[in-house]
């Protein structure tokens, strides 16, 4: 057997290297001892580790969106189902996931939406309480206790939600610590004292009775979707007794009320002020951007775009590397370079092309001297879409080559997968094209793989060319 220990909670990263030195190993399922003994796979001094730079496993999107999942799930045996099903997968099953009645299938799939439901709750159910410092500095502070290990896949919601704010929330699995600009992640916590309801409490308690709908009361529905486990954290709840009294005299009192002509007014003057408001150049839109804050973690500053005004050609990514955020311009790092080999060999001058990213700033998490590269989330990319769309609109490309998966859900509005759709594809105003992310070739394992991955990409570029 081979022992394989990984840390508390949700440990991603170390599951994946696991994976990797497994696979290199050729270990079988039944022959890994998962957080089963004291040995770890990673080894010691004494212990030397299987393999020193395994390669990495290349799996469709949907099983690592799955793993990324799953891992935050309590059950000891997630890590085994796990790499059962990527051993599975490598073995040919690259479907496996469409096979709902496979016994594993359907076990991680309720596993999966267990935790979403968890991230749900979380979502829904964090109150926060105002707590101020000796010098008078507010903080707001929450106490969450989830079901599984979501504290971390949970944080993007919350600094998207209250990034100007200073807050914690803390967990017994995790606490999330955030200053307006950086998020920490600390050990667990337990119930913190002086977590009264305040004048913050009482504010999420007229909301919510203010937003009560009388005529529409089930007690059973409301028991489901607010579990009495939240209660305690919940200020609202204190109303909802009173509220159900209520709602039968309520509703006589709405049905007897005479019905009243609402009023309409004009929005003219309001969407000219607010047309106003936006930047008549790329210039001025680029100052707009500079000086917003990031929406996502990490970043030191914005990456604008790059090229003429007025080019027939635009090409947009995902959001910017290490190497573009340290030198604030446009695929500058090793994909970027890939990019402009290929185009260059596909006819096309890259300076005659305007190039930019979808998300603006660099996303990533660091660990020791290194930043490792995060993908942004569909509502990260939702918030950055404006600036792209407004972006376009000043540049007035005749036509916009979406590099991956990132970039084309941010242009179409929806989810594209590339592989599938790869090809001409409308933007709204825009003629479109969508290819892969120079990102992808050099992800490849197989030196093979690259070089067929890299002949097509050059070729969708040559059919680029062909369309301007």
């Amino acid at each position: 057997m081979l022992p394989v220990t990984l840390g508390e909670g949700a440990d991603l990263d170390g599951f994946r290297r696991a994976v990797r030195r497994l696979i290199a190993a050729d270990a079988a399922p039944e022959a890994v001892l998962w957080n089963g003994g004291a040995l770890s796979l990673f080894g010691d001094a004494t212990e030397p580790a299987l393999g020193s730079d395994p390669p990495p496993v290349s799996l469709p999107r949907a099983v690592g969106a799955l793993i990324e999942t799953v891992v935050c799930h309590r059950d000891p045996e997630r890590y085994a189902l796990l790499y059962r099903l990527v051993w599975r997968v490598l073995g040919g099953e690259r479907a496996l996931l469409d096979q709902h009645a496979d016994p594993l299938v359907h076990r991680l799939a309720r596993l999966d939406k267990a935790v979403r439901r968890d991230l749900h709750k979380m979502h829904a159910f964090v109150r926060f309480r105002e707590l101020r410092d000796a010098d008078g500095d507010a903080r707001y502070v929450a106490w969450f206790e989830p079901d599984h290990f979501i504290v971390e896949a949970a944080a993007p919601f919350f600094v998207e939600r209250f990034e100007s704010m200073v807050w914690s929330i803390l967990t017994p699995v995790g606490a999330l610590h955030w200053d307006r600009r950086s998020l920490t992640v600390g050990p667990g916590a337990v119930r913190p004292n002086g977590l009264a309801d305040d004048g913050f409490a009482e504010g999420w308690q007229r909301y919510y009775e203010s937003t009560f709908n009388p005529a529409r009361v089930n007690p059973t529905a409301m028991r489901a979707e607010m579990p009495r486990k939240y209660w305690a954290n919940l200020p609202e709840t204190a109303a909802i007794p009173a509220l159900v009294r209520s709602a039968p005299a309520r509703v006589r009192a709405m049905i007897e009320a005479e019905a009243a002509i609402p009023r309409h007014r004009a929005p003219d003057k309001a969407v000219a002020a607010m047309a106003r408001q936006e930047p008549e150049t790329l210039a001025a839109l680029n100052q707009l951007i500079a000086r917003s804050e990031p929406l996502v973690p990490g970043a030191t500053r914005a990456v604008l775009g790059e090229g003429p005004l007025g080019a027939a050609l635009a090409i947009v990514g995902e959001q910017p590397g290490d190497q573009e955020d340290r030198q604030g311009r446009p695929f500058v790092g090793p994909a970027g370079q890939l990019l402009t080999a290929a185009l260059e060999e596909a006819g096309i001058d890259r300076a005659q092309a305007y190039l930019t990213n979808a998300v603006k700033h660099f996303k990533f998490v660091q660990r020791g001297e290194r930043r490792i590269h995060q993908s942004p989330t569909a509502g990260e990319v939702k918030h950055y879409r404006w600036w792209l769309m407004k972006e376009l609109g000043l540049v007035r490309p005749r036509l916009v080559v979406a590099l991956g998966a990132t970039a084309a859900l941010a242009l179409a509005g929806r989810s594209v997968s590339v592989l599938r759709e790869r090809g001409t594809m409308s933007f709204g105003d825009w003629d479109g094209f969508v290819t892969v992310h120079p990102s992808y070739l050099l992800r490849l394992p197989d030196e093979g793989q690259r070089e067929r991955a890299r002949s097509d990409f050059v070729a969708d570029l040559r059919r680029v060319s062909g369309l301007l």
